[in-house]
């Protein structure tokens, strides 16, 4: 049986990875969980069943492998019933679940959804762990409280320290719960290594493209292939009660059209949202603005404001440049700033990676 460490350093040898201590440095947590999931368990009548072994909540800046080694620790769980899921992606297959338990009557509905999800894992490896949303604060202590009881194990990587999940959130004093929680039932590991490898991959790649026609649509693609790795799937954002769909998400990068984000009539929450749950985000086919599509330029105007504030990496192909891009009507005075903010944007190091 080989480790994760065997493996890891087998990839340092053949080029694919660098070697890092940083990284280094969390790999025996991995296979700690691994080795004890393996030992079999066993049965009979008066038989208790092993203490599961502590789960991993593997946090730190962007860009510095988080995800890619977990990625690696679930290929190597050999025949032990685990999944991977992005957390957006679970919570909302929750609240449908419990949607669907409702309608039967029962009095809480977290007990057989979460009694369903443990029957099928032994682990959870959950991608990105943040929280944004107030309905998701409000019932993830309990679903979890839930699952670690049945005994499944949680592996979890994300970009905040546990203390400042749901930070400055509605109500969060009925939250703080669920982060002692974190830190009861998982080891809390940073991965502080000073290199961000996706940072260093995008620098000197062009990140605004005009004209918005098939060589931008080609070349956008060439972007996300290389940084994301991965054909991706949507990511629905839970904002105000409203589920808001990006139709791209991998690893913090996200990929939507200007249309998705600008043509709905979407507001200041929504994009903030965005802005919170991705580190990178890639807007295809920017057009013209002006008085013909005045709402979807005012919209805009809103976006990029969200993601320059938080620091958020942009790449877009667009009809033109940023100042040629709101020439006539009114709002013309306003997007100059908008226009500075493409322009800035596009620096090389720009974004929230270079300050995670």
């Amino acid at each position: 049986m080989t480790s994760l460490r065997e493996t890891y350093d087998a990839l340092i040898q053949d080029g694919t990875l660098h070697a890092d201590p940083a990284q280094e440095a969390v790999l025996a947590e991995f296979d700690r969980i691994r080795d004890a999931l393996l030992v079999p368990v066993k049965k009979g009548l008066f038989r208790k069943a092993p203490e599961p072994p502590m789960g991993l909540y593997l946090w730190g800046g962007v860009g510095r492998g988080k995800s890619m080694l977990m990625d690696m620790f679930v290929a190597h769980l050999e025949e032990i019933p685990s999944r991977r899921v992005h957390f957006h992606a679970f919570m909302q297959e929750i609240h449908a679940a419990m949607h669907e338990a409702r309608k039967t009557g029962v009095d809480d509905a977290i007990a057989p959804v979460a009694a369903d999800v443990a029957s099928s894992v032994r682990l959870l490896a959950f991608d990105e762990m943040q929280i944004t949303d107030i309905t998701d604060a409000m019932i993830v202590g309990r679903l979890f409280q839930a699952l670690f009881a049945a005994g499944v194990v949680v592996v979890t990587t994300s970009n905040r320290i546990p203390d400042a999940l749901y930070k400055d959130g509605l109500n969060r004093n009925l939250f703080v719960p669920f982060i002692e929680l974190i830190k009861e039932k998982m080891v809390v590991h940073e991965l502080a290594s000073p290199k961000d490898y996706r940072q260093d991959r995008l620098a000197g790649t062009q990140v605004y493209f005009t004209p918005a026609n098939a060589e931008a649509r080609a070349a956008m693609d060439a972007v996300w292939d290389d940084l994301a790795g991965d054909a991706g799937s949507p990511l629905t954002l839970r904002v105000k009660g409203r589920d808001v769909v990006i139709p791209q998400y991998h690893n913090a990068m996200a990929r939507a059209r200007f249309h998705d984000l600008c043509g709905k009539p979407l507001g200041p929450a929504d994009y903030l949202a965005l802005a919170e749950a991705v580190r990178v985000l890639m807007i295809d086919d920017i057009p013209s603005l002006g008085r013909t599509n005045f709402n979807e330029a005012k919209r805009f105007v809103t976006l990029i404001d969200a993601l320059y504030e938080a620091q958020v990496r942009l790449i877009c192909s667009a009809a033109a440049a940023p100042e040629m891009l709101y020439l006539e009507g009114e709002g013309t005075f306003e997007f100059e700033r908008t226009a500075s903010r493409l322009r800035e944007m596009q620096a090389e190091g720009w974004g929230k990676s270079t300050a995670d």
